[in-house]
């Protein structure tokens, strides 16, 4: 991987020198002097000052992420060390998270990602709608490292923990109401009402509405707009000290446009010519014949409700029960060529659906603290698209795709933490799993446009490319092993092993009858961590500083893909196929600097960075080994954050003034190097101004983002030229999406 060679002196200083970041707001205590507000977690199912928790774990409180102005946890990425979140390829609402060089890029039916993503307890087994907005949010934590001995599901680079507000014993609400550039309109009202002494409710109501950052010159509608409704219902039920019931229920509507990538090459068929915005396209699959089979729709509805109960069955034994089910569905317009014609369109239908339960024993008393638990899911999901290359041949090709994936796993797991003397204590932990993936898949090539499966009759069947069934079963034992040692009240160092793992699956994209191996699956990933750490407080209590430094060495990396393939022999691709395989090793390593420093009663600073070594050691393809040609996904090898905030009175409040440059090295979006789609190292600033009542019941705020409008490539689909690996279509497909340019946005909220 490449470095710009100006950028990389100043990330490395950044990562030496500013070991002081804790993204969270710093509080100013009244008395007796100045200090950093205490931060609670619950990264190890109780509640702890951060500094205590000997795991790398970053919390944000929800008021600091209203204070940034912050839309949805993409945001998060920018601060928080060897963290990559960002949507999906031609999607709103869809995530792609990578912790540590660890994630999942392509969201189809059967592959879990390497990034859990947890809202209140609740697993997401996937990515469809999980690109949360942020509201009615309390904090969000974000656990580096593999995962499984405490809570959920196991997971292999990290966690993502979305925590809602508790319902308050008094009546309470707020509204908040946002206007930026592109006719940016966003409502949020929220309230919470105490029926009785033990019962409350509560609702949430938010509206998020965006004209495009482009436009689509054929169709005259929005490319990049957003277009998102949803709500959430909740209550508590606390009929003694010693219970509570918690039950909740939400639901999310994006109705926002088809996302088409830039195209970077002219048309080689229809001549189009490269447009001068990035933002613009002229892609017209959404009003063409090839996606007649959903009505050229574009949307995605989730809901899931989930019910939990506390019971401290005394001073030391709490019994926990999560109970939860889940539902998405998506109808995708995916236009490949990103033209008018109908050269490489795709029709995508998702609807996945989960449920899961989970038990937990919760013992603590002065010298054990100890989680035992079980945990259950079973997920249906299943996808259907159509590929249609209507150039290729008089009435089009069609390629149709039809795959569920169905996993029913359940774990049980233990975490057991004893206090050897008041300095030094031990943890030790282990989860056993059994995971099974079953899979129906069939795959057929169509003369026509469209599929009979997605409403086209009158194709004809050329030929059946993959049918079959087929079940495995895996199994694993993932131990941890962590000992922290307190050096004094304020410093504390750890060292920590953990593996992580994840079951293997198959790919439902794959064509078996060109390719019988696929009918075998693809195997189970496993990660193997050590880690460093060290936490100090210090100045008094005005600096914090945490330090984590990891190597992992990782077997059997579930690397998923996509090419064209030619399925007559004639020399033209004339398919799409799915490409998953096993990398047989790779290692990855890498120092986390993240601290905060109160300099004076009304200035602070926070820094975070991370250096990053990621290299794939070994990959055999036909017996070769090609190591040497791929890369780490997603991953940059630098990142580094530096953010300042001065709080001044004004008017019987007070005005803070916050500002914020973030850096990311080169990243490769897939495993093979593309410098079409890749990005290059890059800076954003973003600015803040926010004026909070002295009460706290008003806040005004203007927020700033990437000020100095950088035109950063999030994903792409590579199909042409510029290094791809194979070519479909016959317009030089290869198109790219991009981050939101410039914005600015006024924000007024009101708490009651």
């Amino acid at each position: 991987m490449t470095h710009k060679p100006v950028r990389q002196p100043l990330v490395l200083a950044t990562a030496v020198a500013s070991a002081l970041y804790l993204p969270t707001l710093p509080a100013l205590a009244q008395s007796p002097g100045l200090s950093l507000e205490e931060v609670v977690v619950t990264a190890r199912r109780r509640s702890e000052n951060l500094q205590d928790v000997p795991i790398a774990v970053t919390a944000i409180s929800g008021l600091e992420l209203r204070l940034r102005g912050a839309s949805d946890i993409t945001e998060l990425a920018q601060s928080i060390p060897s963290v990559t979140l960002e949507p999906s390829r031609a999607t709103n609402t869809t995530l792609t998270a990578f912790i540590r060089g660890i994630g999942q890029q392509d969201p189809l039916a059967g592959f879990e990602q390497g990034v859990a993503l947890y809202l209140d307890d609740v697993y997401l087994a996937r990515p469809q709608g999980a690109l949360l907005d942020i509201y009615d949010v309390e904090r969000i934590e974000v656990l580096r490292g593999p995962q499984g001995t405490l809570y959920g599901r196991n997971a292999v680079g990290g966690a993502i923990k979305y925590v809602t507000r508790r319902l308050s014993n008094e009546l309470e609400g707020s509204v908040r109401a946002s206007y930026g550039d592109y006719d940016q309109v966003d409502l949020v009202g929220t309230v919470s009402v105490p029926v009785s002494d033990t019962f409350r409710v509560g609702a949430t109501v938010a509206s998020f509405d965006r004209d495009g950052f482009g436009k689509n010159l054929f169709t005259g509608g929005e490319q990049y707009d957003k277009d998102i409704f949803g709500y959430r219902l909740s209550a508590e039920f606390e009929p003694t000290e010693n219970l509570l019931i918690r039950a909740a229920y939400d639901n999310t509507q994006d109705d926002s446009s088809p996302v088409a990538g830039y195209r970077p090459f002219p048309g080689a068929v229809s001549g189009q010519p490269v447009l001068n915005n990035v933002r613009d396209t002229t892609a017209g699959a959404s009003v063409l014949p090839t996606t007649a089979g959903i009505n050229g729709n574009n949307e995605v509805q989730t809901e899931g409700w989930s019910l939990s109960i506390d019971y401290q069955l005394n001073e030391q034994i709490t019994l926990r029960s999560i109970t939860s089910a889940r539902e998405d569905y998506t109808e995708s317009v995916i236009d490949f060529d990103g033209l008018a014609v109908p050269d490489f369109d795709a029709p995508v239908i998702y609807d996945n659906e989960q449920t899961s339960q989970e038990f937990q024993l919760l013992f603590n008393s002065d010298r054990w603290n100890a989680v035992l638990g079980y945990y259950y899911l079973d997920v249906e999901a299943a996808n259907d698209f159509d590929v249609v290359l209507g150039q290729l041949a008089p009435g089009g090709i069609t390629a149709y795709t039809g795959g569920t994936v169905k996993t029913e796993a359940w774990s049980a797991f233990a975490d057991v933490t004893y206090n050897l003397t008041p300095q030094l204590s031990v943890s030790v932990g282990g989860r056993y799993t059994e995971d099974q993936r079953d899979a129906d898949i069939f795959r057929g090539n169509y003369l026509g446009t469209g599929s009979p499966f997605l409403g086209n009759d009158s194709a004809v069947l050329l030929a059946a490319t993959s049918d079959f069934e087929a079940s495995r079963t895996f199994y694993d034992f993932s131990p941890r092993v962590n000992v922290s040692y307190l050096l004094n009240d304020d410093m504390t160092v750890y060292a920590g092993y953990s593996q992580g793992w994840k079951a293997g699956s198959f790919d439902p994209r794959g064509a078996n009858f060109a390719t019988p191996e696929v009918e075998r699956g693809f195997d189970a990933e496993e990660l193997d961590s050590f880690e460093l750490g060290f936490k100090a407080t210090w100045l008094e209590g005005r600096a914090i500083t945490n330090i984590a430094l990891f190597y992992s060495e990782y077997s059997d990396m579930q690397i998923p893909g996509s090419v064209g393939a030619d399925s007559d022999g004639d020399g033209v691709n004339d398919t799409f196929v799915g490409t998953v395989t096993n990398a047989a090793e790779s290692t990855i390593s890498g120092l986390e600097i993240e601290g905060n420093v109160l300099l004076t009663e009304n200035f602070s600073m926070q820094f975070s960075a991370s250096l990053l070594d990621t290299s794939i050691d070994e990959w055999l393809v036909n017996g070769v080994d090609v190591s040497d040609q791929r890369a780490i996904q997603n991953t940059p090898e630098e990142m580094a954050f530096i953010g300042a905030t001065y709080v001044t009175p004004l008017r019987d409040g007070d005005l803070r003034l916050m500002a914020n440059w973030s850096y990311k090295g080169d990243i490769t979006q897939f495993e093979l190097p593309a410098p079409v789609i890749d990005q290059e190292a890059y800076d954003l600033i973003n600015a803040s101004v926010v004026w909070t009542s002295m009460d706290e019941s008003w806040m005004l705020g203007l927020h700033g983002k990437n000020l100095t409008d950088e035109d950063v490539k999030t994903a792409g689909y590579c199909f042409g030229d510029g290094g791809c690996p194979s070519r479909l279509g016959l317009e030089n497909n290869t198109t790219v999406f991009f981050a939101p340019p410039r914005t600015w946005t006024a924000t007024v909220e009101y708490r009651f």
